[in-house]
């Protein structure tokens, strides 16, 4: 029964992010294999920012994507931000930098009907844009990010330009803490301080995974929230599950630099059954059809 004391966004948001767990593990399901535990780590944040926190307007791409339209080229115009509404000096811009994250960003496009369900049976296939890991062409995708880290200094650039040209719209990126364990990402920190870029915002899914295993017995990054500061950076750390703590933490004051929200979450938050996996979960493949079984029938009784 629903929580009459919520408010409307908020009881909106949660169906967004509950509808983006399940389209990921039913595509894990499918396909035997899909980055599941992103997607369910990053849910609330992804459904904050697009029934929330962004200022953009309606989807301009097509409600089925098309097929992969071929590598950037002069005249060429990248279809994935179309998604994200229509480019307008005083709209908002959102990058993924960690572009794994895309069955994700998917999933909430179709949960919020900026894309349409039928895109989804395009994922991860020959020839589809709807690609496992995101570039321009993907829906809601404005930049291939290449390797690792790299969003952070390409919004820096964005951000630069926007205040140039005298754009009210801010420039958001959605990022991983695995990103962290790269240089790049804290040369770009150091960039969006100096230049005082406050209109870059940064939420940060601080799920504690990575390819290889925990990241505390990997590469430790923590405490992240002090590193930031020290290079003069706005850290605001939050529960990553709490949809009014990320809308809270979005309007928080950082005049003259770049704000950094850390959103601590669960890599098996609304799917249990992955517990037993933890901390091996950056690519979630069954081992048998027993397994695949068993998922197939959390799934039939989610809501």
């Amino acid at each position: 029964m629903p929580n009459q004391t919520e408010t409307p966004w908020i009881r909106k948001a949660k169906s967004v992010a509950n509808g983006i767990r399940r389209r990921a593990l039913e595509l894990t399901i499918k396909r035997n294999g899909c980055y599941l535990s992103q997607a369910l780590s990053s849910a609330e944040i992804l459904a904050a920012l697009y029934s929330r926190i962004l200022n953009i307007g309606p989807s301009t791409g097509d409600p089925v994507p098309g097929p992969f339209p071929g590598v950037p080229r002069p005249g060429f115009h990248p279809l994935g931000a179309d998604y994200n509404g229509p480019r307008q000096p005083e709209l908002d811009r959102l990058l993924l930098s960690a572009a794994h994250y895309a069955v994700a960003v998917y999933a909430a496009l179709v949960e919020t009907g900026r894309m349409a369900p039928e895109g989804l049976e395009q994922f991860n296939t020959d020839g589809s844009s709807v690609e496992m890991i995101g570039g321009e062409h993907s829906p809601g995708m404005e930049l291939t990010t290449g390797s690792f880290g790299q969003a952070l200094s390409q919004a820096g650039g964005i951000a630069m330009a926007r205040r140039l040209k005298e754009e009210s719209g801010k420039v958001w990126v959605f990022m991983s803490d695995g990103e962290f364990e790269e240089g790049q990402t804290y040369e770009a920190v150091q960039a969006l301080v100096n230049f005082e870029l406050d209109n870059v915002a940064v939420f940060v899914d601080v799920n504690g995974q990575q390819v290889d295993g925990a990241i505390e017995e990997v590469m430790r990054i923590e405490p992240l929230a002090s590193r930031l500061e020290g290079f003069g950076a706005k850290v605001v750390s939050v529960d990553g599950h709490n949809l009014q703590a990320l809308e809270d933490a979005s309007r928080t004051h950082h005049e003259n630099r770049p704000l950094f929200i850390l959103c601590y979450t669960d890599t098996a938050r609304g799917v249990p059954l992955l517990q037993k996996r933890k901390p091996h979960l950056h690519f979630v493949r069954f081992k048998d059809e027993t397994e695949r079984q068993e998922f197939a029938g959390f799934l039939e009784g989610m809501e």
